[in-house]
Protein backbone atom coordinates (compact mmCIF):
# COMPACT_ATOMS: atom_id res chain seq x y z
CA UNK A 1 0.00 0.00 0.00
CA UNK A 2 1.61 3.03 -0.75
CA UNK A 3 1.03 5.86 1.92
CA UNK A 4 2.07 9.04 -0.56
CA UNK A 5 -0.06 12.17 0.19
CA UNK A 6 -2.06 9.82 2.66
CA UNK A 7 -0.58 10.97 5.93
CA UNK A 8 0.48 14.73 6.95
CA UNK A 9 2.40 15.83 10.19
CA UNK A 10 0.36 17.62 12.00
CA UNK A 11 2.42 18.67 15.27
CA UNK A 12 6.06 18.14 16.51
CA UNK A 13 7.35 19.04 19.97
CA UNK A 14 11.05 18.39 21.07
CA UNK A 15 11.73 18.30 24.83
CA UNK A 16 13.94 21.64 25.87
CA UNK A 17 16.04 19.64 28.68
CA UNK A 18 19.02 17.57 28.10
CA UNK A 19 19.47 16.32 31.83
CA UNK A 20 16.61 15.44 33.36
CA UNK A 21 16.41 14.26 37.45
CA UNK A 22 13.08 14.89 38.63
CA UNK A 23 10.69 12.56 36.16
CA UNK A 24 10.21 9.54 35.17
CA UNK A 25 10.23 8.39 31.28
CA UNK A 26 6.34 8.01 31.51
CA UNK A 27 6.42 11.72 32.81
CA UNK A 28 8.58 12.56 29.97
CA UNK A 29 6.51 10.66 27.37
CA UNK A 30 3.17 12.45 28.45
CA UNK A 31 4.56 16.11 28.48
CA UNK A 32 5.93 15.70 25.17
CA UNK A 33 2.79 14.41 23.20
CA UNK A 34 1.00 17.55 25.01
CA UNK A 35 3.53 20.08 23.68
CA UNK A 36 3.06 17.87 20.31
CA UNK A 37 -0.90 18.18 20.66
CA UNK A 38 -1.02 21.66 21.40
CA UNK A 39 1.56 22.39 17.84
CA UNK A 40 -1.19 20.35 16.05
CA UNK A 41 -4.03 22.28 17.55
CA UNK A 42 -5.71 18.92 18.97
CA UNK A 43 -6.49 17.04 22.02
CA UNK A 44 -5.69 13.94 23.75
CA UNK A 45 -9.23 12.53 23.11
CA UNK A 46 -8.99 13.67 19.19
CA UNK A 47 -5.79 10.78 19.81
CA UNK A 48 -7.15 7.19 17.97
CA UNK A 49 -3.72 5.76 17.02
CA UNK A 50 -0.42 5.48 19.61
CA UNK A 51 3.09 4.27 18.68
CA UNK A 52 5.97 3.89 20.89
CA UNK A 53 9.32 2.02 21.13
CA UNK A 54 11.58 -0.03 23.71
CA UNK A 55 11.81 3.47 25.65
CA UNK A 56 8.38 3.25 27.18
CA UNK A 57 8.04 1.84 30.34
CA UNK A 58 6.54 -2.05 31.34
CA UNK A 59 4.71 -3.27 28.59
CA UNK A 60 5.66 -0.05 26.06
CA UNK A 61 2.46 0.96 24.26
CA UNK A 62 0.32 -1.08 26.36
CA UNK A 63 1.84 1.20 29.83
CA UNK A 64 1.67 4.07 27.99
CA UNK A 65 -2.02 4.07 26.71
CA UNK A 66 -3.12 3.37 30.04
CA UNK A 67 -0.77 6.02 31.35
CA UNK A 68 -2.15 8.65 29.29
CA UNK A 69 -5.59 7.70 29.46
CA UNK A 70 -5.99 7.07 25.62
CA UNK A 71 -8.39 5.55 23.44
CA UNK A 72 -7.18 4.07 20.63
CA UNK A 73 -7.96 1.58 17.65
CA UNK A 74 -4.49 0.56 16.26
CA UNK A 75 -0.94 1.03 18.10
CA UNK A 76 2.41 -0.58 17.42
CA UNK A 77 5.67 -0.85 19.73
CA UNK A 78 8.41 -1.69 16.82
CA UNK A 79 11.85 -1.17 18.21
CA UNK A 80 14.60 -1.14 16.01
CA UNK A 81 16.74 1.05 17.91
CA UNK A 82 17.67 4.34 16.65
CA UNK A 83 15.54 3.79 13.54
CA UNK A 84 12.43 3.33 15.66
CA UNK A 85 10.89 6.21 15.12
CA UNK A 86 11.09 6.50 11.58
CA UNK A 87 9.79 2.71 11.66
CA UNK A 88 6.76 4.00 13.26
CA UNK A 89 6.23 7.12 11.94
CA UNK A 90 6.06 4.72 8.46
CA UNK A 91 3.31 2.79 10.16
CA UNK A 92 1.52 5.04 11.58
CA UNK A 93 0.95 6.68 7.75
CA UNK A 94 0.15 2.82 6.66
CA UNK A 95 -2.60 2.25 9.71
CA UNK A 96 -3.86 5.96 8.47
CA UNK A 97 -4.27 5.31 4.73
CA UNK A 98 -5.79 1.92 5.28
CA UNK A 99 -8.36 3.53 7.90
CA UNK A 100 -7.61 1.93 10.88
CA UNK A 101 -6.56 5.77 12.76
CA UNK A 102 -6.86 8.95 12.06
CA UNK A 103 -4.56 11.28 14.71
CA UNK A 104 -1.63 9.10 15.55
CA UNK A 105 0.36 10.07 18.44
CA UNK A 106 4.31 9.06 18.07
CA UNK A 107 6.56 9.60 22.00
CA UNK A 108 9.97 9.55 22.40
CA UNK A 109 11.59 9.81 25.44
CA UNK A 110 15.18 8.67 27.32
CA UNK A 111 17.30 8.64 29.30
CA UNK A 112 21.34 8.55 29.21
CA UNK A 113 24.26 9.87 30.35
CA UNK A 114 25.73 13.35 29.09
CA UNK A 115 28.81 13.00 27.68
CA UNK A 116 30.27 10.86 25.13
CA UNK A 117 31.10 7.63 26.57
CA UNK A 118 30.23 4.30 25.01
CA UNK A 119 27.32 2.29 25.67
CA UNK A 120 27.05 -1.11 26.21
CA UNK A 121 26.03 -2.90 23.55
CA UNK A 122 23.92 -5.36 25.89
CA UNK A 123 22.80 -9.08 25.52
CA UNK A 124 19.86 -10.43 24.07
CA UNK A 125 21.63 -11.33 20.18
CA UNK A 126 22.35 -14.63 19.35
CA UNK A 127 26.17 -13.95 19.02
CA UNK A 128 26.12 -12.55 23.06
CA UNK A 129 27.55 -16.33 24.36
CA UNK A 130 30.75 -15.74 21.70
CA UNK A 131 31.44 -12.13 22.05
CA UNK A 132 30.31 -10.65 25.18
CA UNK A 133 33.29 -12.02 26.71
CA UNK A 134 35.69 -9.86 24.58
CA UNK A 135 33.84 -6.49 25.66
CA UNK A 136 32.42 -5.01 22.25
CA UNK A 137 30.87 -1.52 22.82
CA UNK A 138 28.80 0.28 20.30
CA UNK A 139 32.23 2.83 19.78
CA UNK A 140 33.68 -0.30 18.74
CA UNK A 141 31.12 -1.80 16.55
CA UNK A 142 31.20 1.66 14.46
CA UNK A 143 34.83 2.09 14.52
CA UNK A 144 35.25 -1.17 12.73
CA UNK A 145 32.91 0.29 10.06
CA UNK A 146 35.36 3.60 9.92
CA UNK A 147 38.59 1.79 9.64
CA UNK A 148 37.27 -0.15 6.86
CA UNK A 149 36.15 2.76 4.84
CA UNK A 150 39.86 4.66 5.87
CA UNK A 151 41.07 1.47 4.01
CA UNK A 152 39.24 0.81 1.42
CA UNK A 153 38.27 4.28 0.16
CA UNK A 154 41.17 6.28 1.86
CA UNK A 155 39.26 8.39 3.82
CA UNK A 156 41.06 10.53 6.92
CA UNK A 157 39.79 11.32 10.04
CA UNK A 158 40.10 15.03 8.95
CA UNK A 159 37.60 14.24 6.50
CA UNK A 160 35.31 12.56 9.42
CA UNK A 161 35.61 15.97 11.77
CA UNK A 162 33.84 17.81 8.43
CA UNK A 163 30.53 16.12 10.09
CA UNK A 164 30.83 17.43 13.79
CA UNK A 165 32.12 20.85 12.58
CA UNK A 166 28.78 21.04 10.32
CA UNK A 167 26.68 20.51 13.58
CA UNK A 168 28.38 22.59 15.62
CA UNK A 169 27.90 25.37 12.97
CA UNK A 170 24.36 24.90 13.61
CA UNK A 171 24.16 24.09 17.19
CA UNK A 172 25.71 27.69 18.30
CA UNK A 173 21.81 28.69 17.06
CA UNK A 174 20.36 25.95 19.15
CA UNK A 175 20.04 27.21 22.64
CA UNK A 176 18.66 23.90 23.82
CA UNK A 177 21.70 22.84 22.50
CA UNK A 178 23.94 20.20 24.83
CA UNK A 179 27.01 21.44 22.98
CA UNK A 180 26.77 25.09 22.02
CA UNK A 181 31.02 25.50 21.26
CA UNK A 182 32.04 26.04 17.21
CA UNK A 183 34.34 23.40 17.02
CA UNK A 184 37.36 23.23 14.22
CA UNK A 185 38.63 20.33 12.23
CA UNK A 186 41.53 20.74 14.62
CA UNK A 187 39.13 20.09 17.90
CA UNK A 188 37.82 17.13 16.55
CA UNK A 189 41.29 15.37 15.68
CA UNK A 190 42.67 16.38 18.74
CA UNK A 191 40.09 15.15 21.05
CA UNK A 192 41.07 11.99 22.94
CA UNK A 193 41.03 9.00 20.81
CA UNK A 194 37.62 6.71 21.99
CA UNK A 195 38.36 3.64 19.60
CA UNK A 196 41.01 3.84 16.65
CA UNK A 197 39.93 5.71 14.29
CA UNK A 198 37.17 7.33 15.90
CA UNK A 199 37.84 10.16 18.65
CA UNK A 200 35.89 11.88 21.24
CA UNK A 201 34.04 14.25 19.01
CA UNK A 202 33.70 11.81 16.55
CA UNK A 203 30.70 10.45 18.79
CA UNK A 204 27.46 11.90 18.93
CA UNK A 205 26.54 13.10 22.84
CA UNK A 206 24.35 11.39 24.95
CA UNK A 207 21.04 12.82 26.87
CA UNK A 208 18.32 12.75 28.41
CA UNK A 209 15.12 14.00 26.45
CA UNK A 210 12.60 12.99 24.30
CA UNK A 211 10.21 14.27 21.51
CA UNK A 212 6.30 13.53 19.74
CA UNK A 213 4.94 13.82 16.38
CA UNK A 214 1.54 13.63 15.42
CA UNK A 215 0.41 12.06 12.16
CA UNK A 216 -3.35 12.77 10.93
CA UNK A 217 -5.17 12.31 7.76
CA UNK A 218 -5.71 14.78 5.04
CA UNK A 219 -8.53 15.51 5.91
CA UNK A 220 -8.11 16.43 9.36
CA UNK A 221 -4.67 18.29 8.16
CA UNK A 222 -6.65 20.39 6.03
CA UNK A 223 -9.14 21.64 8.59
CA UNK A 224 -5.92 22.63 11.35
CA UNK A 225 -4.01 26.16 11.15
CA UNK A 226 -0.45 24.63 10.98
CA UNK A 227 1.50 24.37 7.80
CA UNK A 228 0.85 21.37 5.63
CA UNK A 229 3.29 18.41 5.32
CA UNK A 230 2.98 15.58 3.61
CA UNK A 231 4.87 12.12 4.05
CA UNK A 232 5.66 11.51 0.20
CA UNK A 233 7.56 8.17 0.67
CA UNK A 234 9.28 5.66 3.31
CA UNK A 235 11.68 2.54 2.76
CA UNK A 236 12.34 0.24 5.97
CA UNK A 237 14.78 -2.30 5.93
CA UNK A 238 17.54 -4.11 8.29
CA UNK A 239 21.28 -4.93 7.24
CA UNK A 240 21.73 -8.36 8.94
CA UNK A 241 25.47 -9.96 9.42
CA UNK A 242 24.71 -12.70 6.55
CA UNK A 243 26.01 -15.83 8.29
CA UNK A 244 29.27 -13.71 8.88
CA UNK A 245 29.86 -12.72 5.25
CA UNK A 246 29.76 -9.12 6.47
CA UNK A 247 30.88 -6.18 4.23
CA UNK A 248 31.22 -3.24 6.22
CA UNK A 249 31.80 -0.62 4.06
CA UNK A 250 27.48 -0.04 3.53
CA UNK A 251 24.49 0.52 5.43
CA UNK A 252 21.32 -0.73 5.11
CA UNK A 253 20.65 3.22 3.44
CA UNK A 254 21.12 1.89 1.00
CA UNK A 255 17.66 -0.35 0.51
CA UNK A 256 15.44 2.43 2.45
CA UNK A 257 16.61 5.22 0.42
CA UNK A 258 15.86 3.54 -2.51
CA UNK A 259 12.50 2.11 -1.81
CA UNK A 260 11.43 5.55 -0.48
CA UNK A 261 12.85 7.35 -3.57
CA UNK A 262 10.64 5.37 -5.31
CA UNK A 263 7.55 5.31 -4.02
CA UNK A 264 8.04 9.34 -3.49
CA UNK A 265 8.51 9.72 -7.08
CA UNK A 266 11.90 12.33 -6.57
CA UNK A 267 15.43 11.37 -6.46
CA UNK A 268 18.53 12.39 -4.33
CA UNK A 269 18.93 16.00 -6.44
CA UNK A 270 15.38 16.99 -5.43
CA UNK A 271 16.42 16.90 -1.73
CA UNK A 272 16.30 20.44 -0.06
CA UNK A 273 17.65 19.17 3.48
CA UNK A 274 18.51 16.20 4.91
CA UNK A 275 18.38 14.85 8.31
CA UNK A 276 20.70 12.32 9.14
CA UNK A 277 21.25 9.75 12.09
CA UNK A 278 24.68 10.76 13.17
CA UNK A 279 25.79 8.80 16.56
CA UNK A 280 29.06 8.67 14.54
CA UNK A 281 30.42 10.87 12.18
CA UNK A 282 31.63 7.71 9.95
CA UNK A 283 27.48 6.94 10.64
CA UNK A 284 26.91 10.34 8.38
CA UNK A 285 29.73 9.89 5.87
CA UNK A 286 28.55 6.12 4.60
CA UNK A 287 24.42 7.13 4.71
CA UNK A 288 25.21 9.65 2.39
CA UNK A 289 26.70 7.49 -0.13
CA UNK A 290 24.17 4.47 0.60
CA UNK A 291 21.20 7.44 -0.33
CA UNK A 292 23.03 8.48 -3.27
CA UNK A 293 24.01 11.59 -2.49
CA UNK A 294 27.47 10.95 -3.55
CA UNK A 295 29.36 7.57 -5.05
CA UNK A 296 30.49 5.06 -3.00
CA UNK A 297 33.74 5.70 -0.98
CA UNK A 298 33.67 9.70 -1.62
CA UNK A 299 31.47 10.24 1.47
CA UNK A 300 34.61 11.38 3.05
CA UNK A 301 35.31 14.13 0.04
CA UNK A 302 31.44 15.40 0.13
CA UNK A 303 30.94 16.35 3.74
CA UNK A 304 34.80 18.47 3.54
CA UNK A 305 34.62 22.21 3.37
CA UNK A 306 31.32 22.65 4.74
CA UNK A 307 29.06 20.99 2.25
CA UNK A 308 26.42 20.18 5.18
CA UNK A 309 26.41 23.64 6.53
CA UNK A 310 23.98 25.44 5.88
CA UNK A 311 23.46 28.54 3.79
CA UNK A 312 26.85 27.59 2.25
CA UNK A 313 27.19 23.26 1.49
CA UNK A 314 25.46 21.17 -1.09
CA UNK A 315 23.03 19.73 1.21
CA UNK A 316 22.62 21.01 4.83
CA UNK A 317 21.68 18.45 7.58
CA UNK A 318 20.77 18.23 10.90
CA UNK A 319 20.16 21.79 11.39
CA UNK A 320 19.27 21.64 15.29
CA UNK A 321 23.27 20.34 15.40
CA UNK A 322 21.70 16.74 15.57
CA UNK A 323 23.02 14.16 17.65
CA UNK A 324 26.92 15.70 17.25
CA UNK A 325 25.78 18.59 19.29
CA UNK A 326 22.00 18.57 20.23
CA UNK A 327 20.18 15.42 21.36
CA UNK A 328 20.54 12.04 21.36
CA UNK A 329 17.83 10.95 24.23
CA UNK A 330 19.04 7.25 25.33
CA UNK A 331 19.78 5.27 21.74
CA UNK A 332 16.27 6.58 20.50
CA UNK A 333 17.49 9.90 18.41
CA UNK A 334 15.54 9.54 15.46
CA UNK A 335 12.74 11.04 16.61
CA UNK A 336 14.66 14.30 16.55
CA UNK A 337 15.55 13.55 12.95
CA UNK A 338 11.87 13.77 11.84
CA UNK A 339 11.24 16.95 14.19
CA UNK A 340 13.63 18.90 12.71
CA UNK A 341 12.64 17.51 9.06
CA UNK A 342 9.26 19.20 9.79
CA UNK A 343 10.48 22.76 10.66
CA UNK A 344 12.13 23.21 7.83
CA UNK A 345 10.06 22.63 5.84
CA UNK A 346 7.43 24.51 7.96
CA UNK A 347 10.07 27.33 7.36
CA UNK A 348 10.56 27.15 11.30
CA UNK A 349 14.30 26.41 11.93
CA UNK A 350 16.37 28.64 13.42
CA UNK A 351 16.46 32.19 10.79
CA UNK A 352 20.39 31.13 10.67
CA UNK A 353 20.24 27.66 9.74
CA UNK A 354 16.69 27.70 8.03
CA UNK A 355 17.47 26.57 4.02
CA UNK A 356 15.94 28.41 1.96
CA UNK A 357 12.84 27.23 -0.36
CA UNK A 358 12.83 23.96 1.24
CA UNK A 359 10.32 21.84 -0.33
CA UNK A 360 11.29 18.52 0.05
CA UNK A 361 13.76 16.58 3.41
CA UNK A 362 14.62 13.50 4.04
CA UNK A 363 15.08 12.00 7.13
CA UNK A 364 16.96 9.19 7.77
CA UNK A 365 17.50 6.77 10.46
CA UNK A 366 19.98 3.74 12.08
CA UNK A 367 19.36 1.46 14.72
CA UNK A 368 21.85 -0.76 16.11
CA UNK A 369 24.98 -0.83 14.80
CA UNK A 370 26.95 -0.31 11.35
CA UNK A 371 29.82 -3.00 12.48
CA UNK A 372 26.68 -6.20 13.08
CA UNK A 373 22.89 -5.77 12.59
CA UNK A 374 21.06 -2.80 12.32
CA UNK A 375 17.61 -1.10 11.08
CA UNK A 376 17.59 1.46 8.74
CA UNK A 377 14.30 3.91 7.69
CA UNK A 378 14.13 6.51 5.31
CA UNK A 379 11.07 9.34 5.09
CA UNK A 380 10.73 11.58 2.44
CA UNK A 381 8.40 14.55 3.03
CA UNK A 382 7.00 17.65 1.20
CA UNK A 383 5.56 20.91 2.21
CA UNK A 384 2.26 21.27 0.39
Amino acid sequence: MSIKGKAYFAGIYEHPARKITDKSIAQVHAEVAKGALEDAGLTIRDVDGYYCSADAPGTGGLSMIDYMGLTVKHADSTNTGGSSYLYLVAHAAEAIAAGKCNVALITCAGFGRPGTAPRDMGGGVPESAFESPFGPVTVNMYAMAAMRHMYQFGTTSEQLAWVKVAASHHAQHNPNAFLKKVLTVEDVVNSPMIADPLHRMDCCVVTDSGGAVIVVSPEIAKSLKRPLVKLLGTGESPKDQMGGNVDLTYSGAVRTGAIAYAEAGVKPSDIKYASIYDSFTITVVMTLEDLGFCKKGEGGKFVMDGNLISGVGKLPFNTDGGGMCNNHPGNRGGITKIIEAVRQLRGEAHPKVQVKNCDIALAHGTGGSLGTRHGSATLIMERE
